[in-house]
Order: structure tokens, then C-alpha cells, then sequence
């Protein structure tokens, strides 16, 4: 029986082989099934730069960006042009401050929080079309995008570990 495999084609990594890779100690997705979960996960997603290039375009961005977090957060900074509605309000507020016919973007302080899935989920129960913004206001801020104090505008420098210093964007 001859068992070697020809040129072309590699052999399978043994199991020991396997389990010494912490990266493939599960097998990849086969592709077709990484299509459906990267596609759903762009459904459910969104980020800091897009959010801020639709609202910096003219006219409607499409959506209402929420931020959910308490009044003390928001007054700490919030996106401006986003609509205040901490997550415990949103079943007797929702209502009245959105459409439904209009998707939801919600943001909570950063990757760590998962505040604003929390009020997607509220809010997709309530039946609005909704996304999560991801990075939150922690990446809002550290991409260099001017945010709202009580005391006024705020211009941050971008952190250079999340945004590249001599072009308009990452090019993702």
C-alpha cells in the first residue's frame, strides 16, 4: 500500500499536530459556513469609523445612533448627533423617541461593556431593526472623532495603535 501523498495535495495535520497549535485546535469553518456567519455578523454590526463617516456625509445617515449608557456617562461624552437612552429606559421610551421604519445603532463605553448589546436586544424584542456599534465610545474617542461634554466639543488626538496617522482611512 503505498501511502504517500502526491505534491499537490497536503497531508492532513495529525491530531498531535493539532493540538499543538492553539490556532487550529478547532478546524477552521468550512467556507460557505464563514460566508453565513461573517455576512450575519456584518447584519448585527457595525463600527466606529463607518458610524462616523455616515453621519459626517450631507443629509439623513439612515439610522439613529443610541447611546445607552447612564446620564452621568453621557455627560462624561457622548457622539454628537446621538440620542440619549440608557438601556433600562428603552421599554417605556422607545416609543415615543424612535420609528421603527428607521434602524437603531447602539453604542455602550467600549469593547469591553456589553451594555449595548444588552439594549439591542431590548429594542429588537421591541421589534426595531437594530445594530451594535462596536468599539463603543472608548474607540469613538481613541479613532479621533470630536465628542459632546457638558462642557463643551472635545477634539481628541487619534491613537495611533487604532487608526493609521497619515491616511484618510484603514482601508478595511
Amino acid at each position: 500500500m503505498n501511502t504517500q501523498v502526491p505534491a499537490t495535495v497536503s497531508a492532513p495535520q495529525t491530531d498531535t499536530a493539532l493540538a499543538a497549535n492553539p490556532v487550529l485546535r478547532v478546524a477552521p469553518a468550512a467556507p460557505a459556513a464563514a460566508a453565513a456567519y461573517f455576512a450575519a455578523s456584518l447584519a448585527f454590526h457595525t463600527d466606529v469609523s463607518d458610524v462616523a463617516a455616515a453621519l459626517a456625509a450631507d443629509g439623513d445617515p439612515g439610522f439613529v445612533l443610541v447611546d445607552i449608557r447612564s446620564t452621568e456617562s453621557w455627560d462624561q461624552g457622548h457622539i454628537p448627533g446621538a440620542l440619549h437612552l440608557p438601556t433600562a429606559l428603552i421599554p417605556g421610551q422607545a416609543g415615543e423617541l424612535l420609528d421603527k421604519s428607521v434602524p437603531v445603532v447602539t453604542y455602550c463605553w467600549g469593547p469591553a461593556c456589553n451594555g449595548a448589546t444588552r439594549a439591542a436586544l431590548a429594542l429588537a424584542q421591541l421589534g426595531y431593526q437594530v445594530k451594535e456599534m462596536l468599539g463603543g465610545f472608548e474607540y469613538w474617542a481613541r479613532e479621533g472623532f470630536a465628542y459632546e461634554t457638558w462642557q463643551g466639543t472635545v477634539q481628541p488626538v487619534a491613537d495611533q495603535l487604532t487608526v493609521p496617522v497619515d491616511a484618510e482611512d484603514c482601508g478595511c
